[in-house]
């Protein structure tokens, strides 16, 4: 059976290869981005199974509006996959108020308002995918990408209590952990930087720049690949509400396991002397 899509982020990087590769399995794919001639000229040319949209996430009228287009094309939306985001980088004290609002404002809020909008078609046909894009880090915390992985976090945890909300009408919710995949999420167009200054954080910000600017484009996962294996995820009849993609994501999922269970067994005493006693 045809499948729908609908992916944010859809004019370059995950967005896009997952967008190809739904095409290629024959599915339709309503494929959207800040500029939509970005979809149009990345991918092949499908007038039939292919409607590209223009959507600023953070828009819930403009979300809105979208999955309403979607369904008059196509008659149902059976996948979702909310990969729109970008990484603000820095100290979490060289980065503003504004800066910081802004970030949650794209991955938090904005993958909120695409969720809120296509859950009453997803509810009605008692059928539904819905793929969140997090991230590795936001199973683990790292130096720098602290406000990132914050919202990455906050993804995870609300796919986490989301997909128990919707198991009773069909639909399954997974959270996606990508480690380090070769798209342009690295490169300067694709993360911001600091508007603060502070001394202190110098030599951690300095090193963290020569790292993104020798990693930029050269990370060891394949988008490709990755986009193929978001196809299989999504015709799993029951899905992980978890999965880490490349080793050094799963090397980030065994880590946390462990220092989950080590700190549950060192502070075990302490833990259970805060109940009334029996």
């Amino acid at each position: 059976m045809t499948k729908t899509w609908l992916i944010t982020g859809a004019g370059r990087g995950f967005g896009r290869e997952i967008a190809r590769a739904a095409l290629a399995a024959g599915d339709q794919v309503i494929a959207t981005a800040r500029e939509p001639r970005h979809v149009v000229d990345g991918l092949p040319a499908d007038p039939e199974r292919l409607l590209a949209l223009r959507l600023d996430v953070t828009d819930p009228d403009a979300a809105g509006g979208v999955v309403e287009e979607g369904l008059a094309r196509f008659g149902r939306i059976d996948i979702l996959v909310n990969n729109a985001g970008y990484g603000q980088v820095g100290a979490f004290e060289e980065l503003s108020p504004t800066l910081i609002e802004r970030q949650f404002q794209t991955n938090v809020f904005g993958t909120f308002n695409v969720t809120r909008a296509v859950l009453p078609a997803m509810r009605a046909q008692r059928a539904g995918r819905i793929l969140n894009i997090s991230s590795s880090l936001g199973i683990v915390g790292v130096d720098w990408w602290s406000v990132y992985g914050a919202t990455k976090f906050a993804v995870a945890g609300w796919s986490e209590g989301l997909s128990k909300e919707l198991a009773p009408f069909g639909i399954h919710v997974t959270s996606v952990h990508p480690g380090q995949f070769s798209t342009d999420f690295l490169d300067p167009s694709s993360i911001g930087m600091t508007d603060l200054q502070i001394d202190d954080y110098r030599p951690l910000d300095a090193a963290r720049r020569e790292f993104v600017a020798g990693r930029n484009h050269d990370q060891p996962g394949s988008p490709e690949r990755f986009a193929d294996a978001i196809i299989q995820l999504a015709a799993l009849d029951t899905p992980p509400a978890r999965w880490a993609a490349g080793s050094d994501a799963l090397a980030a999922f065994e880590a946390r396991a462990a220092q989950l269970r080590e700190s549950a067994v060192e502070w075990h005493d302490l833990s259970l002397s805060t109940e009334h006693p029996a």
